[in-house]
Formats: structure tokens, C-alpha cells, sequence
């Protein structure tokens, strides 16, 4: 027998009981605080007793304390089926070839009312049968590599991932596009520039924010816009494609290597740091906002390196950290450590010891910066100098993320650490720049007189 009252319990089951109301049900409830039409949702089993949860006519859910309810009335019933059918993808000659691989996340994602968490759920053709316009961009092939979120994806998925790409470069694809979790959207986009170098193609990783059962998800507009990306777009660079502001006004698409996940919850989370974005999207126009990128090519040689040492783990410096976690780490036979260190790259002298023990070990150590905008600056104080006395090398403006994924890769690839060293420290996919634009740390503090008086202009 079906389960009328999915998830609920205590006096919100009792409430339910009382009225004569089920789950899926549409109902009219009557509160001390006004009334609510629409249906009832299920409950997750970690949920509390004290409250129903209803879906109003505009796509948004609220939960009703049952304290607050007079009376509640059905009026329908109709078992939610949340499957989108697949349907074959349409194809036209002429149009580009574009490949969608499926690794999880929310882009591709429903509901599960079972625990009222998010999960990978939606097949790449369900996705397109929500997403008809798609086919209006190019002829799209999809294969579903993972299903997984993203703080699941590593090494083994990497390497995966940049196998099957360069198989599809070399079958003559025109471009590729990556569904993908945004919480470690770039890890998997540094990875891959390390691993997948001179494509001549676009690769671009797409994800969304809210998943596709919300009203205000973004992963239908960051779809077409990356499938545009990798059907039309000129850069033939691993990219990231995400919401650019909060509205939906555009997309921006984001150098792989210089991209970082900076909210937690905005659909405009992903910023470009130490740089600027390639270009924004807007549906199907693309403007370039830099002229420095590798072009788009009609040949296809590309050089697939596809190699990671698993062994290698990332520091964030903290005061008073002790040097056992570096001992640790040497003991456990890690090969490489990247420390995010403060300022300009500095950690407490306690650690100093184990540091030189590490290397002295045979361990690669790197450092980064906390702060993320700015360079490693060792040179200017003597507590600099001397970490790098003790084997530590400085790594400019790389990101601790991307330094972290550059140090497996090379150490996949060799473990002569002068081999290392040339290669964490030679700009391959412009990890390493040059200089900082001035317009790019100039970020929005809010609160402040200019920038208040500005937001007061534009929202007039």
C-alpha cells in the first residue's frame, strides 16, 4: 500500500490525518496568519514534526507550522511523476558537432524526498527534453561518464574526463561541453587545462547553482550558454560558463585556471581571479572581453597528458599550526604539499622544522597565497627568505587550487624534483600571469560611500 503521508511524523502527521489530507494532495489551508492554496510535497525523513510543506502555484515551496492551521481541505489528487521522457536529439547538416559529457551535480539533478537533499537524477536526455533549444545551437551527442557530485570527482576522474575528450577531438568534434557540480568545478577546469594542452577546440564545464525542479534554477541558461560556447565560440581553452551577475542578463566564461567558486549559494558565484573573463554570452552572442586566448583551429592535434600523482595534499595555513601535520603528511608517504600561506606567503616558525624535514625527505613543497588576488612575495621579508632556505618554492599568482592540481599532475608525470620544479614554475595555460589588471581586484565593497551611491544610480 502506498504511502499517503511520505516523510511526516508526529503533529504534522496527526494535522494531516485530521483534515483527511495526503501527500500530493491539492489543498486549501486556512492559518491564524492567512491562507495558502497548493499541493502538499513530501517531507525528508530528517525532517522535524512541526510543519507542512506546500507547493504554491509559482514554482516556490513554504512550510506551514502546524500550530498555525485552522483548517486544510483537499480538493485533488495527483501523484507527482518528476521524470522528464527522453527524446532523440534532432540533427541538421551543417550544424556543429558538440559533445555534452554527464559527471553529476546540480545541472543535471532533482530532488530526492526521501532525505530532501539534492541528487544527480536527470539522464543528459532528460535534460534535453527540458532543454528543446539545444537543438537549435548544434548536433549534440551526449555520454554520461559519471554521476557523481563534484566533491567525488579526483584524480581518476580527471584522467578519465581528458581521455575521452582527446578521443572526441580526434574524431572530429567542434566542441565539448562538461556537466559538472560547481563545488569543485575548478579543480576539474584546472585539471584539465594541465592535462589537455593546444586543443583546438572550445572545453567548456557547466554547472548550476539551484537545481532544474526550482523556479529559479539556472541550469537550463548556463546550458545553452556553454553549448553556444563550445558550438560558435572562437577561444579553444578549457573555460567555465556560469551565471555573470545574479540576474539572467549573461554569462560569463572564465579561463579555467584563473576561475574560483566565491559564494556559496549565488548563481554568479564563479569570478575570475588575477585576471579578467575570456567573454560574456548572452544566448547566442559572445563577446570577447580579452584578446589573449588560443584561437579555435580546424586541425586536430592536441597533447593529452593525462597523469596524476594522488599523493599530494593542500595546507591552509593557520596560526599556531603545529608541525606535526606536515610530519604527518611526510610519514603517510605524500610526495607533494601546497601551502596556502598569509600575506605573502608566510606560515609560523614552529612549522619551519618540519618543512625542512619534508624536503629533505624528497617532498615538493610549494606556496601560495591566502589572500588569492597578488603574487608570492618570499623576497621581501627575512622569514621568507628562509622558508625558501628550506626547500619551499614561491609560485607567483597561481591559485592554491590550481597549484595543487599543477603539483599532481607534474608529479604524476616525474618524480626528479628539479623536473618538478620546471614545470610547476613554466606558465602553461596562463596559471601564471604577468601582472594583475587594476580593474580587477576593484571589487564592490559594500557599504562604502561611492559604491552605495553608485548602486543608488543604477537601481533608480
Amino acid at each position: 500500500m502506498a504511502d499517503l503521508f511520505k516523510g511526516y511524523k508526529g503533529a504534522a502527521l496527526s494535522s494531516l490525518k485530521e483534515f483527511g489530507v495526503r501527500v500530493w494532495s491539492e489543498a486549501h489551508i486556512k492559518t491564524s496568519r492567512g491562507d495558502f492554496s497548493g499541493i502538499i510535497l513530501p517531507r525528508s525523513e530528517n525532517d522535524d514534526d512541526r510543519h507542512i510543506v506546500l507547493k504554491l502555484a509559482t514554482g516556490y515551496n513554504v512550510g506551514i507550522n502546524v500550530d498555525t492551521i485552522t483548517d486544510m481541505s483537499e480538493h485533488g489528487y495527483k501523484e507527482a511523476h518528476y521524470k522528464i521522457p527522453e527524446k532523440e536529439f534532432p540533427t541538421a547538416p551543417g550544424k556543429p558537432h558538440v559533445k555534452l559529457f554527464g559527471t553529476g551535480g546540480t545541472i543535471a539533478s532533482r530532488l530526492d524526498y526521501r532525505t530532501g537533499a539534492v541528487i544527480p537524477a536527470f539522464s543528459p536526455g532528460e535534460l534535453y527534453g527540458a532543454v528543446p533549444e539545444l537543438a537549435d545551437i548544434c548536433n549534440l551527442t551526449t555520454e554520461k561518464l559519471f554521476a557523481v557530485f563534484s566533491e567525488n570527482m579526483g584524480p581518476q576522474q580527471y584522467i578519465e574526463l581528458a581521455n575521452a575528450i582527446g578521443k572526441e577531438i580526434a574524431n572530429g568534434i567542434d566542441g565539448i561541453v562538461i556537466g559538472h557540480g560547481t563545488d569543485t568545478m575548478h579543480h576539474t577546469a584546472g585539471a584539465l587545462a594541465f592535462m589537455i594542452q593546444n586543443s583546438p577546440v572550445p572545453i567548456v564545464v557547466v554547472g548550476s547553482q539551484r537545481s532544474s525542479d526550482r523556479p529559479s534554477s539556472d541550469a537550463a541558461l548556463n546550458l545553452i550558454h556553454a553549448t553556444t560556447a563550445a558550438a560558435t565560440s572562437d577561444i579553444a581553452e578549457v573555460m567555465v560558463c556560469m551565471f555573470g551577475p545574479t540576474s539572467d542578463e549573461y554569462g560569463l566564461l572564465h579561463r579555467g585556471t584563473r576561475v574560483r567558486k566565491m559564494h556559496s549559494s549565488y548563481r554568479s558565484t564563479f569570478r575570475t581571479i588575477g585576471a579578467t573573463p575570456l567573454a560574456m554570452i548572452d544566448r547566442d552572442k559572445i563577446t570577447p572581453l580579452t584578446d589573449n586566448y588560443n584561437r579555435r583551429r580546424t586541425d586536430r592535434k592536441v597533447k593529452i597528458t593525462a597523469l596524476f600523482e594522488e599523493k599530494v595534499a593542500m595546507v591552509y595555513y593557520y596560526p599556531n599550526m603545529m608541525p606535526d601535520i606536515i610530519d604527518s603528511l611526510v610519514e603517510n608517504g605524500y610526495k607533494g604539499i601546497v601551502i596556502a600561506g598569509t600575506g605573502l606567503g608566510h606560515v609560523n616558525k614552529p612549522v619551519y622544522p618540519a618543512i625542512e624535514r619534508a624536503t629533505k625527505a624528497g617532498v615538493a613543497i610549494y606556496m601560495t597565497v591566502q589572500t588569492l588576488w597578488g603574487y608570492v612575495h618570499m623576497f621581501v621579508y627575512d622569514t621568507g627568505r628562509d622558508l625558501m632556505a628550506k626547500g619551499i618554492i614561491p609560485t607567483e599568482n597561481m591559485l592554491p587550487e590550481v597549484a595543487y592540481v599543477k603539483l599532481g599532475w607534474a608529479l604524476g608525470q616525474t618524480s626528479d624534483l628539479d623536473e618538478v620544479r620546471k614545470i610547476m614554475l613554466a606558465p602553461i595555460a596562463a596559471e601564471i600571469t604577468e601582472r594583475e589588471p587594476y580593474n580587477g581586484y576593484l571589487i564592490f565593497q559594500g557599504g562604502v560611500p561611492e559604491v552605495e551611491a553608485f548602486l543608488k544610480n543604477v537601481h533608480k
